[in-house]
């Protein structure tokens, strides 16, 4: 894909909602995060695909909720592509942006690199996790792998998990901006049947996700909002990959070009960067349930201890007697 300028909206989340449908949504455009997520690491790909769709998503839902601390979202599978990781952390103040950080985990024995990066995830499971932080209970929920993309199987999520209707259309791939070097670019839409509740609250009434048949959308929604659901939907289908991500056509523009009948009202946009919380302290707070006997085999022959955080790169060199809950200085 090619185009020829960068955008203000690069990097942003914009919220909005159509008032004729009782639907919100979320518009969002990743560039420049995307290209600190994966210059970290040295995917191929295919695989490099799979974490932007993720981190797309990650952006997307992570903006729906009134998060204090931390959304993750994860797929695990069976298959050589074992696992794709994403963090999405709230703002710490009003007009602060959004940080995400995002790894995979593959075979790289095993891996086809000709193929098709989703089909080798193989049989598994889509979670997300939300953590308010200390002093409150972690939500967790968790679906199987469903449908032909990760995008469908956070569809499947929320209509199994949260019984919410849920709907995305995405692009992502390479971008080349005139006489700049080729980068990553992701855009999407995400819509979403208004919760009669909390987002995170399943209808009294709804299926309860047990048996072999995945819930979906169809299933959730009634009448009116049957008809409205419908009709948002084949209006985004008309969506173009370069109005998700080009530089001719802003968000809001696109809103009103989809769905201008619905009456789309936009709220304040939500900047988002990359962002990792690794540290020495985290480091060493993850070694804390090690004896001084286990951090034994873990020190190399050079005196120390080693870790590399998965998500940045980040490397940690420790004194073995610093680490571990018989640590010099750890308290009871």
């Amino acid at each position: 894909m090619s185009n020829t300028s960068k955008i203000a909206w690069d990097d942003t989340v914009l919220p909005f909602q159509l008032d004729q449908s009782d639907i919100r949504g979320r518009v969002a455009r990743l560039d420049g995060v995307l290209d600190h997520v994966l210059a970290r690491h040295d995917y191929p790909p295919l695989i490099e695909a799979l974490v932007a769709e993720m981190s797309l998503l990650t952006a997307l839902i992570g903006q729906t909720i009134a998060l204090r601390w931390k959304l993750s979202l994860q797929v695990r599978g069976n298959g050589p592509v074992r696992l794709i990781a994403t963090d999405y952390y709230g703002p710490t103040d009003d007009g602060e942006p959004a940080r995400i950080r995002a790894y995979a985990s593959y075979d790289k024995e095993a891996i086809d690199l000709n193929g098709n990066g989703y089909d080798q995830i193989g049989n598994g499971y889509f979670a997300i996790l939300i953590d308010q932080g200390k002093g409150t209970q972690p939500y967790q929920g968790i679906t199987p792998i469903a449908g032909g993309s990760l995008s469908a199987c956070a569809e499947a999520y929320f209509a199994q998990s949260e019984q919410l209707p849920t709907r995305f259309a995405l692009t992502f791939g390479r971008s080349t901006i005139a006489d700049e070097q080729e980068s990553w670019r992701a855009g999407g839409v995400m819509l979403q049947h208004m919760p009669k509740a909390s987002p995170l609250m399943a209808k009294k009434d709804a299926p309860d996700g047990s048996g072999e048949a995945l819930v979906t959308a169809s299933d959730l929604l009634e009448d009116d909002a049957a008809e409205n659901w419908t009709r948002a939907n084949v209006l985004l289908d008309t969506v173009e990959e370069l109005e998700l991500i080009g530089p001719s056509v802003s968000p809001t523009d696109l809103l009103l070009r989809l769905f201008h009948e619905e009456e789309p009202r936009v709220y304040e946009a939500q900047p988002v960067r990359f962002g990792c919380t690794c540290s020495e302290e985290r480091v060493k707070q993850s070694l804390s349930i090690y004896s001084a006997s286990d951090i034994g085999h873990m020190t190399t022959d050079e005196g120390l201890v080693e870790a590399d955080c998965q998500f940045c790169g980040a490397h940690y060199e420790l004194d073995p007697k610093t680490v571990g809950f018989e640590a010099e200085g750890a308290s009871d």
